[in-house]
């Protein structure tokens, strides 16, 4: 009877380890200059926050939080910041708080210009979105075993696994955002003398702001997940007072570090939603208005036909 244990076994596992290891030996140089400019930004952003008092850094979250959301979610980060400090996590949490900024800075530096690429070159596309496929589906633990054996242990390989799970998001859905552009709006600003640049920054990449915050948004979230999974290669922070805490069979710890983790997310995650949404709240203006506005700014104006 065939059974499918008599096939032949490709020995896919030895030729992944072979070939990770060919790259640490050889391409060395290459991830010393990856690692070094994410060295820099983390050890720059963790020595930002640490150094702010505790009082200011509330009172500069609560005027962020106002001026970027609104005065309940303002409220609620303050409050949420109180509530993380009185758990005794603050310098942890102030940690993450730096793997996460630098995360989103440096996934939202490659995701958008890649996003842009991809949605005007579907070439392009058809390569990225099956790697994308790949990358979001993955288990988040396999990155730590090849991170580790390029970069080595620690909190900048931990901020290397989150940017690479991080930016997908972002990159799908800034091409999402560019390609769903209403036809009518590009093909009124070709028929304006729009060329393939302005068409491109004055119209369709405006327009697919609120998609892209979007994407912003759940990349904040998985940077935040992964956050905690770095822990086990040495990441510091909130996540690593969680692994502790399991290591221990503590439960009181890992809860306060899960606690902290949960109250710091949802108050990114309701920033950056509320980014998103004024541009969807506002109202409706007519084609040409809306047109002119985008293509000439504050300079044009709607004619006295319109509707």
């Amino acid at each position: 009877m065939f059974d499918a244990n008599d096939l032949a076994v490709f020995p896919i596992d030895a030729w992944i380890a072979d070939g990770v290891q060919w790259l640490a030996l050889n391409l060395r140089p290459l991830f010393v200059a990856i690692k070094w400019p994410i060295e820099n930004l983390l050890a720059f952003n963790d020595h930002i926050l640490h150094a702010i008092p505790f009082p200011i850094f509330l009172v500069l979250s609560f005027l962020i939080a106002y001026r970027l959301a609104s005065l309940g979610i303002a409220i609620f980060t303050a409050i949420s910041f109180v509530v993380i400090a009185s758990l005794g996590v603050w310098d942890e949490s102030m940690t993450t708080l730096s793997l996460i900024s630098t995360a989103i800075v440096i996934s939202t530096v490659i995701g958008i210009p890649v996003g842009i690429w991809c949605a005007i070159n579907n070439s392009v596309w058809q390569v990225v979105r099956p790697v994308l496929d790949i990358m979001q589906t993955t288990p988040t633990f396999v990155y730590l075993v090849p991170v580790v054996m390029l970069f080595g242990v620690g909190t900048v390989p931990g901020e290397v696994a989150v940017v690479i799970a991080a930016a997908p998001p972002l990159i799908r859905f800034t091409n999402l955002g560019i390609r769903m552009v209403e036809t009518e709006m590009v093909e009124a600003g070709l028929a304006f003398g729009a060329d393939r640049r302005q068409l491109l920054w004055e119209i369709q990449f405006p327009l697919a702001i609120p998609t892209i915050l979007g994407g912003l948004n759940q990349t904040v979230l998985t940077a935040m997940v992964m956050s905690v999974v770095v822990a086990m290669i040495g990441a510091e922070g909130l996540g690593l007072v969680v692994l502790q805490g399991l290591g221990r069979l503590d439960v009181g710890r890992a809860a306060v570090g899960g606690i902290a983790i949960i109250l710091l997310a949802m108050i990114l995650d309701r920033i950056t939603q509320k980014l998103a949404m004024p541009a969807t709240s506002k109202p409706k203006r007519s084609f040409r208005t809306t047109l002119g506005t985008v293509l000439m700014g504050s300079r044009s104006k709607p004619s006295a036909g319109t509707a």
